[in-house]
């Protein structure tokens, strides 16, 4: 354990570890200075522009009133600051921790673009509402009037949750049906805790339960009912499901043991982190301590595996990726974060096999370079003729990825319409598919995206959900 020396802020009465395992980067110092110094997130705050045009709210999704609620926290009005955030997104101090901010609101802020770096919006975000909570700012969910209508979710991801926050302050009774035995989908599983304490997560899930909304657990669509059948049982259908089947790559090799998904290995950390019997992790199976490492993949999940394998122990960690840094999808903060941690990465580079007895022990990669664009205007890897090498490893995490699981099939519902994508087709203003009163927002419909889309989604849809149920009431229902 590296030795801690105690560093205070002024007037906060607070100190922490200047270093802990592994070591703090100057972004952790950041939250933990507005986590505990209101005075810091109020000096962050002082310096927005207040612009004329607030380019990071245009760029953020749920266009939040961004400049509005910094100059509130600037002038120490914390509660108002977060009533105001609170209008334009549910879930506030979850998209403060995981949204790409350099990607989004941070990216395009007006001092950051003079080199003066970036007002720390999301770190100024999560601040004011875990005030909220700690103050009992955030208020428990008025259910509106009953309106004698109920509505089926399939899905308990931020899609899913968000719908039903406002669908039960519209006065409908709400059912969620999820497979995983705890509500949150990658917000639970996908992301870890380190990103995103998973305490943060149940308490928006309790407080969605207290209103009364109605959770069916490891309740699986197809298997426990058909898609028909709830249908039958409620007024309308949300599917919020989210992505989840891993994409792969047929290399020779790839079916030895030591190669796993990426979810199912961040998903055996989460359920370790909250004291779940783990087998697999136990068993080192899912477990990366001591191990050389490879990920495959440059997206934000490779990096959130990469992240988790150091903070297991592993030996090394290297991160193989087939374009260069500038053209990787994942955050360049979280990058910038996983070097300080220690990860390699291996640009312009590619699994061409994997080796070994029985479990994975070697890595052939062939190096790549960067060709004509495509039709998107992104540059396309091919192979670089000068050679391959070999690398250590393991245990191999496959993060490429994630596409859509067979809804048609899974649900017992062979005409629910999708894309050549497997993606749901759903209509891009009301979210309707073409089965009458099934609606479905979030990756289902866009593809794998960000958690900061499936929010905003949520909070569409319910409109259209409600005109569809109001001019199709049902004069008898089975009950809920």
């Amino acid at each position: 354990m590296a030795q801690e020396r105690m560093l205070k802020f002024v007037g906060t009465g607070q100190s922490f570890p200047e270093k802990r395992e592994p070591n703090l980067r100057a972004e952790d110092f950041r939250e933990i200075a507005n986590r505990y110094a209101p005075e810091k997130a109020a000096e962050q705050a002082s310096r927005c522009s207040q612009c004329g045009v607030p380019y990071c709210s245009v760029h953020c999704p749920l266009g939040n009133h961004i400049p509005d609620w910094l100059r509130l926290t600037a002038e120490g009005r914390l509660r108002e600051a977060y009533e105001l955030s609170n209008l334009t997104s549910s879930m506030p101090e979850i998209c403060g921790r995981i949204c790409p901010q350099d990607r989004l609101c941070e990216g395009n802020c007006v001092i950051e673009f003079s080199g003066h770096g970036a007002v720390t919006i999301g770190s100024v975000e999560k601040y004011i509402t875990d005030t909220a909570w700690t103050e009992g700012w955030v208020e428990p969910i008025e259910a509106g009037p009953a309106c004698g209508q109920s509505v089926g979710i399939i899905g308990a991801g931020p899609g899913g949750l968000t719908a039903a926050e406002q669908l039960r302050i519209a006065g409908y009774e709400v059912h969620i049906y999820d497979r995983y035995d705890r509500a949150g989908g990658l917000l639970t599983y996908g992301i870890p805790g380190f990103k995103l304490e998973k305490d943060v997560v149940m308490r928006r899930v309790d407080r969605l339960q207290v209103a009364g909304v109605v959770f069916h657990l490891n309740f699986e669509v197809g298997r426990d009912a058909s898609l028909d059948e709830l249908r039958a049982k409620h007024d309308s259908i949300l599917i919020a499901t989210g992505v989840y089947k891993a994409r792969d790559i047929k290399t020779p090799g790839s079916g030895l043991s030591g190669i796993h998904a990426a979810l199912d290995y961040l998903t055996a950390s989460n359920r370790k982190s909250f004291g779940d019997a783990v087998p697999a992790f136990d068993n080192g199976t899912l477990n990366a301590e001591g191990k050389n490492v490879v990920v495959i993949g440059g997206g934000d999940t490779a990096m959130d595996c990469v992240r988790t394998a150091i903070r297991q122990g592993a030996k090394s960690v290297k991160c193989v990726y087939r374009r260069d840094r500038e053209n990787m999808p994942g955050s360049q903060r979280e990058v910038a974060n996983a070097e300080e941690e220690g990860v390699e990465f291996v640009w312009l580079a590619a699994p061409k096999a994997f080796d070994g007895t029985e479990r994975v022990e070697k890595v052939h990669v062939s190096k790549m370079r960067l060709g004509a664009p495509d039709a998107s205007g992104r540059r396309s890897p091919e192979q670089d003729p000068e050679g391959d090498f070999i690398l250590d490893a393991d245990m191999v995490i496959m993060a490429l990825g994630f596409e859509p699981e067979d809804l048609p099939g899974l649900f017992g519902s062979p005409d629910l319409n999708v894309t050549r994508w497997g993606t749901i087709r759903a209509d891009h203003v009301t979210g309707m598919t073409n089965l009458e009163g099934v609606f479905a927002v979030g990756d289902i419909v866009r593809g794998a995206s960000l958690v900061v889309w499936a929010i905003k989604d949520g909070r569409d849809v319910v409109e259209h959900m409600h005109r569809w149920m109001a001019a199709n009431v049902r004069t008898t229902k089975a009950a809920a």
